[in-house]
Order: C-alpha cells, then structure tokens, then sequence
C-alpha cells in the first residue's frame, strides 16, 4: 500500500494516474478511517489485489485528522504501507495555482499564498513520517513519472509499453486509434491465386507466399529495425500503449501475414504485444 499525500498541487493526482499505469488499484481522496476496511476488502477479492495506492490529503478536512490513528491501526493490523509526502516550492505552486485556476482546498479566502503556509503546517507530521519526499518543483510530469517507476515499480516488464499489431484493409477505413499506419500493398498479392483468394494470412501457404518475395524479407528488416528504434523512445515519452496497423487492400492476406511476423519479433524481445486482425472475413 501507497499512501500518497502532500501539498495541494504538488502533483499527486499525476502520481496517483502514474501509479495506475504501473498497476497499482488506486483511489483519490479515500477517507483515512476507511483505509483498514479498505485494504480488508482487496485482500479478500478473487482478483489478487496486492499494490494499492491511496490519496489522502487535506481535502478529506476534519476526516484528514484521523490519519494518525489509522496509520497506528495499519501496523497492528500487519499491513504494510509506505506514505509518499509530494511538496514544491512556494512560487511554484503559487503558480500552478495561478494557471489552474482552481481554488485551494484551504481557500476561505483568496490569498493563496496563505493558503499554502496553512497547509504546510498542517502537514508536518505526517512529513515527519513519510518514507518517501520528492519535491516537484522543477519536475516535470515525466521526470515524476521516472521517479515513480523507480520507487515503487515491481519490475521492469510490469511497466512496459503495451504493443497492439492490428491487420486492416484499406478499403474497411484506417484504424482510427492507431499510432503508426504501414501500408504493404506494395507486396505480392495472394488475392490473385484463386486457390489462397478464400484463405488468409494465417495459413501457412499465404504466409510463405508473401515471405518469399525478397522485397517482403527487406522490408521487413527494415520496418522491425525502425519499430525497435521508436519503442524506447516512446517508452522513455511516458507513453503506455502503442497501436501499429498494418494494411493492405482487403486485410486479408498480406497484412495479416506481416502482422503475425512482427508480433512474433517482438514477443521474442520480451515486449508485451497482442495481434489482432480486424477485416479477417469481412465482406462488402
């Protein structure tokens, strides 16, 4: 368990988004006396919930002031947490404030500043206990998210890039969520056979036909070399999902042929990666 708190501003709602990304169940603004009950309830689930992270902060007013005690009741209860405190620089979240345009948690007034200081002090203690301090003042939203994964993430492959290689036909429309779009109706076309026009790219005589072309081999080279090029790139960017479609005129064939192959490379470079083919029987 993940308890996150601190400054209004600061960057736990960010954190909080980070945290789900690295598959933490998460929950904003949870009531403090809830927190025991909570953590009873995902330990009984059939899901397995083991990483939890929870936002507490002063939004919870006078439920806030109960965090001590259950901090106490956890390790009773042998439940094991860590609290991360997130803070900046006065200026800072003066500024964040000023662009928001939200209004403080603390605001019965409009001075911000004052605000700030307010909840500084109402804060000490539990600054006192954190296990983890990260000042985000001059961080920005990705060089957070660096620190997080270092922090708290279980292991390299649970973070990873989530790949989809999506097979279309052009004439069906292009994939509207995709990231990059290949288009190989340069290829060799098994449609003209009439004895591969009924199968796909997932039988193996329509996959060797398409493979044997020598322009398929080269391309292919060099279409895994430039996917592997960008995969760090886009992993390095924060970002966590990554479509690439690859299409040809029906989605039938070819497509679907070099859409196994890549996912094949990739999975054996351990990347998470899923293959699907979305025109495969598609009439019309």
């Amino acid at each position: 368990m993940v308890i996150v708190t601190g400054l209004s501003g600061a960057g736990k709602s960010q954190a909080l988004r980070c945290l789900e990304d690295m598959g933490y169940f998460c929950v904003d603004n949870l009531p403090p006396t809830l927190i025991p009950k909570f953590a009873e309830l995902c330990a009984q689930t059939d899901r397995g919930i083991n990483n939890i992270a929870l936002v507490v902060d002063i939004r919870g007013g006078e439920f806030f002031q109960a965090l001590s005690e259950v901090l106490e009741q956890l390790e009773q209860c042998d439940i094991a947490y860590e609290i991360l405190f997130l803070e900046a620089s006065d200026e800072v979240l003066v500024r964040r404030y000023k662009e928001s345009r939200r209004r403080h948690p603390l605001g019965t007034h409009g001075e911000v500043l004052r605000n700030i200081r307010e909840e500084r002090v109402l804060l000490e203690e539990i600054r006192g206990r954190a296990d983890k301090i990260i000042d985000t003042s001059n961080l920005k939203p990705q060089q957070l998210k660096g620190k997080l994964v270092d922090l708290f993430g279980s292991d390299g492959a649970s973070y990873q890039l989530l790949i989809t290689v999506i097979s279309f036909g052009f004439k069906y429309g292009i994939p509207l969520d995709s990231d990059l779009v290949i288009d190989v109706r340069f290829l060799p076309n098994p449609y003209y056979d009439p004895a591969m026009r009924p199968l796909s790219g997932n039988d193996p005589v329509v996959r060797d036909f398409v493979f044997n072309s020598p322009v398929t081999t080269k391309f292919m080279n060099k279409f895994t070399d430039l996917v592997e090029f960008l995969i760090p790139c886009y992993i390095d960017e924060g970002k966590t999902t990554l479509m690439i479609a690859i299409g040809c005129t029906g989605g039938m064939h070819r497509s679907v042929a070099l859409a196994n192959h890549l996912g094949e490379i990739l999975r054996g470079k351990e990347y998470r990666v899923t293959v699907s083919h979305r025109d495969i029987g598609r009439v019309g």
